[in-house]
């Protein structure tokens, strides 16, 4: 039977919410290291040294396990890219300047967020084995809202007749695709440092495009 000064100096067991962050916290880093094929339930309990039923009595198995991991590590990511647009959109004084700022710090979450983007090269090379529907919400909750609020912000730039846009969907997609998709891939989503001067010279070609393919048409 335990004494009082041992139950009074024992630690208090983490509640069900901190247990749950706590396993979905070690599954990202098993899913980030092992993938999708590769990881068990067995490794994600070892490493958040709890019993395997502890895992399931959260999650019913693997793919929902990893589901919770890639959606929520998405949505992080996404409300990291909304401060961003938001705070470099908010007051543009040189568009040109303003959108490079933009890109490179577009592309921060690859750093911030290694495990996440460890997770999506993972991703890439297992689409034939992942279960149904897993690649879709991902999208829905990464991707597709950083674009949204991405474009949401363009449209403010439009308003003051400093882009011409009829689509901000469209706008904000070219924008990710001139400006900060080739540094993603010649990265390997982060994987590989790339010098600066290639990041820039890689941001400053796509600004110049993205401003040319949308810039305010001249008055005849």
């Amino acid at each position: 039977m335990a004494t009082p000064e041992a139950t009074a100096t024992r630690p208090p067991q983490a509640g069900p919410a901190e247990q749950r962050r706590h396993i979905v916290r070690t599954a990202r880093d098993v899913f980030a290291r092992e993938g999708w094929t590769h990881a068990t339930v067995e490794t994600v309990a070892d490493e958040a040294d709890v019993a395997p039923e502890t895992v399931t009595h959260y999650f019913k198995d693997k793919e929902q396990l990893l589901l919770s991991v890639l959606l929520e590590s998405a949505a992080a990511v996404a409300a990291s890219l909304t401060v961003i647009a938001e705070e470099h959109l908010v007051d543009v004084v040189d568009l040109e300047h303003d959108l490079a700022a933009l890109g490179r710090a577009w592309l921060t979450p690859l750093t911030s967020f290694p495990e996440h983007f460890a997770i999506v090269r993972h991703i890439g090379a297992e689409l034939d084995r992942l279960p149904a529907g897993v690649l879709e919400m991902w999208q829905t909750a990464g991707p597709r809202q950083a674009r949204r609020e991405l474009a949401r912000r363009l449209r403010r730039l439009a308003d003051v007749g400093l882009l011409d846009i009829a689509d901000a969907d469209h706008a904000a997609d070219r924008f990710i695709q001139l400006v900060a998709q080739g540094v993603v891939q010649r990265s390997f989503h982060g994987a590989l440092k790339l010098p600066d001067f290639e990041v820039d010279a890689l941001i400053t070609d796509g600004v110049t495009d993205f401003v040319r393919l949308f810039s305010p048409r001249a008055t005849p």
